[in-house]
């Protein structure tokens, strides 16, 4: 080839690199700050704890991870919901997509009721089952009592966040987003240390002002859909039944539900290991995880991006602009991933410098933010294909299978021996709970290859297939 031709395509493919990050960063960008918001407002609670105390903090933390296993239901009815309402936005379908986001919104709501019912039933048994150190679990009882309405506000704002980063409104539902997680700082200040006069309620303070702002949240991205003509949440668009669109529906949703359920389940038996260890390794595992769901935003943003750029480009049938697509998605995950491990590494010296755990528990932070560095460069890859590429054409039993294999077959078992049956270091049982993403990526790589995700899932494609 000349070195003419060289530079043609040279020419080509960096015009091809500026048209898709002119495509995707419009979306990409507010997603990923969304999801930064909703990771802050999260671990917001835990994190200023520390002021109160590491009991508190633990507890708290551990009492958190119940929202993060409500979060894997949300997470599977909304890609889910996603999937469907991606490819219909493709063909401009405003009628179809306002009866799949009614009819979720039902779904998540009775989810949100069984999550409810036993936070405030069973707030003690929940968190025997997290951890065996008495001194954490009061803490953990009463964040749980008290939070336990914020679930259905939560459910609800998922629904309308993900109608809106499908039909164009990413920006806005990021800004009420944003206001949101204000109000949740500003009343955690006020109300767990006590500022401005207020009486200083410390756990208790957190789980109001958790509850407070996950409900003005809702009601702000009801407000701005209603100005925007998505007004179709009323009672009975909520109950009336679409049988063929939830068909489809379940067709995705189910092998995701079961996907969140196989991984999330076994990242919470994760944090069940870390807390049968001692109070040290709850605390550090508590402030490691923290940083590593807020500095992987921005790779989560990339696989919410790309699911709704994908599923718009299948839905006009457009496939080989959606091949194209999903492999410079694919090199920016890779890229982002490894962007995310240097900015934890960067940030170690000064989390460890201002974290205010003991000594021990310092120590172990230092090592787990090492391991959490290389982790989010699978975590980036992983959850651009698994969770971003792959559904956006209804292929969502891949990661199924995978979660089960890596995390129940091989993760769990070597994380279970090392902690109770081998006695092995803390750190040791770490870095074992840390290598399912690792593992994962060769299987990933082997499966999109094969581009069985080229597909449209919309009716009138079910029609031309």
């Amino acid at each position: 080839m000349s070195s003419h031709d060289r530079q043609a395509d040279d020419g080509i493919e960096d015009s091809l690199r500026s048209s898709f990050l002119r495509l995707i960063a419009p979306l990409a960008l507010p997603m990923a700050a969304q999801q930064f918001m909703v990771a802050l407002s999260s671990c917001a609670d835990s994190l200023m704890m520390a002021g109160v105390g590491q009991n508190e903090l633990a507890g708290v933390s551990l009492a958190a991870q119940f929202q993060f296993i409500f979060s894997l239901f949300l997470t599977a009815l909304t890609v889910a919901m996603s999937t469907l309402v991606a490819q219909y936005w493709g063909i401009k379908d405003r009628d179809t997509i306002s009866k799949v986001s009614a009819f979720v919104m039902r779904y998540v709501l009775l989810v949100s009721l069984v999550f409810f019912l036993l936070l405030v039933l069973a707030p003690g048994s929940l968190m025997r089952f997290m951890t065996n150190d008495p001194s954490l679990i009061p803490a953990g009882i009463e964040y749980l009592r008290i939070s336990a309405p914020s679930y259905f506000f939560l459910a609800a704002s998922q629904v309308l966040l993900c109608l809106m980063r499908n039909v164009g409104l990413v920006a806005q539902g990021t800004w009420v987003s944003f206001a949101g997680l204000l109000v949740h700082l500003a009343l955690n200040a006020v109300l767990i240390y006590g500022w401005f006069g207020a009486p200083k309620m410390g756990v208790l303070g957190a789980a109001v002002s958790n509850l407070t702002s996950q409900a003005l949240i809702w009601l702000g991205l009801m407000l701005l859909l209603r100005v925007h003509g998505w007004a179709h949440f009323g009672l009975k668009n909520i109950l009336r039944r679409e049988p063929q669109l939830q068909r489809d529906f379940w067709r995705y949703c189910l092998p995701l539900l079961g996907n969140q359920i196989v991984w999330g389940g076994g990242f919470s038996m994760y944090t069940v290991i870390m807390g049968h260890l001692d109070g040290d390794a709850v605390a550090a595992n508590a402030i490691a995880n923290m940083v590593k769901d807020l500095l992987v935003c921005g790779c989560l943003g990339l696989g919410n991006a790309g699911n709704v750029i994908v599923g718009n480009m299948l839905g006009r049938n457009e496939f080989a602009r959606a091949k194209r697509t999903g492999g410079e998605l694919t090199k920016f995950a890779i890229l982002a991933g490894v962007v995310t491990g240097l900015a934890i590494l960067a940030l170690r010296p000064l989390l460890l410098r201002f974290v205010g755990l003991s000594p021990r528990a310092t120590g172990y932070l230092s090592v787990m933010l090492v391991v959490c560095s290389y982790y989010v460069i699978g975590k980036s890859i992983n959850v651009t294909t698994i969770n971003g590429i792959f559904p956006a054409g209804g292929d969502t039993k891949f990661g199924l299978l995978c979660d089960s294999v890596v995390m129940w077959l091989i993760v769990i078992p070597l994380g279970s021996l090392a902690a109770f049956v081998f006695k092995l270091p803390v750190l040791v049982v770490y870095v074992l709970l840390n290598i399912d993403e690792i593992i994962k990526l060769p299987a990933v790589f082997i499966h999109y290859r094969r581009y069985r995700w080229l597909k449209n899932v919309t009716i009138k494609g079910e029609e031309i297939r």
